[in-house]
């Protein structure tokens, strides 16, 4: 679904990545993981095409279509969809107003939409104006909800959310990776990668968003190279034991 191939990215003449090379498959979940200023974000922005990040060499494609060029608007309306860290306060534009545009022309139940990330009571308030670092990230869960995005770009989805929101974060992330959950509640991982049709790439640090959505894979990036594929548990437990000292070993 997403391929990045050989993606060198700078700002302000700084160069950030360093050469990315990437596939995520349809139905594909990947983990990303790295310390402050490696470039995690940088990707994700760059993928989504907002900021000011130049692409100098390499490109994009979703779904074999070059998107290196095009405005972020045309990504959203391809089917990419992103949750930001730290998304802005808006003022003069009300929840339920950015619901309805993420949605589209498609009918939706906002209502019932808001319900399920306890987010009623904020539809008539501006944009995460006075929200809480939880409140933000169900606001975020909500809008992709009503976009319905085939790729999902999650940055740091635990960041800023205490116990309680991150069990619910956690479980609305797993439903737009995975759908909507089965009456059992319980899937396989083999039963995911024949059903699941929405791709994501998720940056962690804590790696507490493991716990509830099934990840294919894990990859590190450092210092604007992407240097280990791994099972992203078995990456995560290796970085609470190491550090990313290593990183540097398999670079050099």
């Amino acid at each position: 679904m997403l391929t990045i191939e050989n993606l060198h990215v700078s700002i302000n003449d700084t160069p950030i990545l360093k050469g990315i090379n990437l596939h995520i498959g349809e139905g594909e979940t990947v983990i990303l993981f790295g310390p402050n200023g490696s470039g995690k974000t940088t990707l994700l922005y760059t993928v989504m095409g907002i900021g000011n990040y130049e692409v100098t060499e390499g490109k994009i494609l979703f779904n074999g279509d070059d998107i290196t060029r095009i405005p972020a608007y045309e990504r959203a309306r391809k089917g990419i969809g992103m949750s930001m860290q730290r998304p802005p306060s808006i003022h003069g534009l009300k929840t339920r107003g950015l619901v309805e545009l993420c949605a589209g022309k498609e009918p939706i139940d906002i209502e019932s939409l808001a319900r399920k990330v306890n987010m009623e009571k904020f539809l008539d308030r501006d944009i995460n104006l006075g929200f809480s670092g939880g409140e933000i990230k169900r606001s975020e869960i909500l809008q992709l909800m009503a976009q319905r995005p085939n790729f999902v770009l999650f940055d740091e989805p635990e960041s800023g959310v205490d116990v309680e929101n991150i069990a619910l974060v956690g479980a609305m992330a797993k439903e737009l990776l995975e759908g909507s959950p089965e009456p059992n509640g319980k899937h396989s991982m083999h039963e995911l990668m024949h059903t699941r049709r929405t791709s994501g790439l998720v940056i962690t640090h804590t790696g507490y968003i493991l716990d509830y959505i099934a990840a294919d894979r894990g990859h590190v990036l450092y210092n604007g190279h992407l240097c280990c594929e791994d099972n992203p548990k078995r990456i995560l437990d290796h970085l609470q034991k190491y550090g990313y000292q290593e990183c540097i070993r398999c670079l050099t």
